[in-house]
């Protein structure tokens, strides 16, 4: 399958004041074209750094990033912004909708930024409602729909501009357990169906099982990177050696 990210020996130091804060040291990778990827570790692992610098949000101290095949990091700010709007769908914790906007004008917003106008606004958003199954609460403000309806609609948003890549930063963090199983079908429904790649990032295990490879951190170095299936193979063979579930999850 073609390489969607390559990211080759990427640092990143934060400065405070007189005090240098390392969040990434030599990061090397790479992620599939149709991958869906979890990104897991502690606070302070380096995780959170890594996702926006992947988002175009923030760049690198040093080391290459290049995102289907365009390297990220010659590129300028409104170059950023466009491959940001063509390219990258995000979807955050907190929804982050327009308290006064029904649903369809908050999935519409990222049509403001783009220059394509092939499609109506408005089928597009009703199209990308309909995938997420809010097609009938398109007239509905946030305040109306319940903390799973909203990070549906915020899926749909991600959706409007058909990005290659959805990069998802803690997305069922807000959510109960029965409504994060369903955004994490929705994810891998878009992934196994229309092909977009899907990164998350994530500090529950349950949730990182619904990708098929799990990319781990830990003080801003990767420390293990495994297809799912080997990994809970593993993990459970571990434990058939009677080591406690706590010390195999860490």
């Amino acid at each position: 399958m073609a390489e969607l990210i390559r990211i080759e020996n990427l640092s990143k130091i934060y400065r405070l004041g007189e005090v240098s804060v390392q969040a990434l040291q030599d990061v090397s990778t790479s992620v599939e074209r149709g991958a869906f990827v979890a990104i897991m570790g502690p606070s302070g692992s380096g995780k959170s750094t890594f996702m926006n610098i992947l988002g175009c949000l923030d760049r690198p101290t040093s080391g290459n990033y290049y995102l289907d095949g365009i390297s990220v990091g010659e590129l300028d700010r409104d170059q950023l912004a466009e491959i940001r709007n063509r390219k990258i769908g995000f979807v955050f914790q907190q929804f982050n909708l327009l308290a006064r906007t029904p649903a369809l004008e908050n999935v519409e917003l990222p049509l403001l930024y783009s220059s394509d106008g092939v499609d109506p606004a408005h089928q597009r958003g009703m199209d990308a409602l309909r995938i997420v199954g809010l097609a009938d609460r398109a007239d509905h403000h946030p305040n109306q729909l319940s903390g799973g309806q909203q990070q549906r609609v915020a899926i749909a948003r991600s959706l409007i501009n058909n990005p290659q890549i959805i990069l998802a930063d803690e997305p069922t963090g807000a959510l109960d357990s029965r409504t994060s199983i369903e955004i994490m079908a929705i994810f891998q429904r878009l992934n196994r169906e229309q092909g977009i790649s899907i990164i998350v990032v994530t500090h529950e295990q349950d949730i990182s099982q619904y990708a098929d490879r799990i990319i781990s951190f830990r003080d801003g170095r990767i420390v293990r990177d495994d297809p799912v299936g080997e990994r809970r193979d593993a993990e459970w063979e571990l434990r058939g050696q009677g080591l406690p579930e706590k010390a195999v999850a860490s």
